[in-house]
């Protein structure tokens, strides 16, 4: 189920299943099964290194088992958007929480989708609204760079637009500073990442 994407009430598929709110477009090099892919999909990512993070506390990466309320199936992933908060449901009442960055205002969304891909180090290309404030990026920046707003590992999204994701930026975890990704902390994700596989339900709330 493709997730509602919300911008001051335009909602609007483009090319390359960009959405209005938060357009880009990430290239992925990953090896799958021996064989290396490139994978274009529409990605809303936060911002690049230094710049400017609303922060509430500095997190660091711990996920906690929590009490949790919904009755939510267990292996589900849901995110508190007010919260910024992702829950790896676990069981009846209880989940793996991890502090997260959501979108900034006008960039966040709510809905139900899934993972359709999941990345280590993947490259990155600069959307067009970052290009059109930073003329003098590259057209990718390598995986494993630490100039990568995608950190250690991705999991895409279906729909194409957005991607649950590392940071190099970890003072940036607990704001809302993405363009309607969630970021994670690198070791946040990676713990995630081992935890979860493709088909996962991704639950995002407001």
């Amino acid at each position: 189920m493709v997730p509602t994407f919300e911008s001051n009430g335009a909602v609007k598929l483009r090319v390359w299943a960009r959405w209005k709110a938060g357009e880009a477009c990430v290239a992925f090099k990953a090896d799958r099964n021996g064989a290396d892919m490139s994978l274009k999909i529409a990605l809303a990512v936060a911002a690049l290194a230094g710049a400017a993070a609303v922060v509430s506390t500095t997190a660091q990466a711990r996920p906690e088992v929590v009490e949790i309320d919904g009755g939510y199936t267990p292996g589900t992933i849901v995110v508190k958007t007010s919260e910024r908060r992702l829950y790896l449901i676990l069981d009846s009442g209880r989940a793996m929480r991890y502090p997260v960055g959501v979108g900034r205002a006008g960039r966040q969304w709510s809905g139900t989708t899934r993972i359709d891909g999941k990345y280590l180090n993947p490259a990155w290309s600069p959307p067009d609204e970052v290009r059109r404030d930073k003329p003098n990026l590259p057209e990718v920046i390598p995986g494993g760079s630490p100039r990568n707003p995608m950190g250690v590992a991705a999991l895409t999204l279906a729909g194409g637009a957005y991607a649950i994701h590392g940071t190099n930026v970890p003072g940036s975890i607990g704001g809302f500073v993405s363009y309607g990704c969630i970021r994670m902390l690198n070791e946040d994700i990676k713990d995630l990442y081992q935890r979860v596989p493709v088909g996962t339900q991704v639950t995002v709330t407001r």
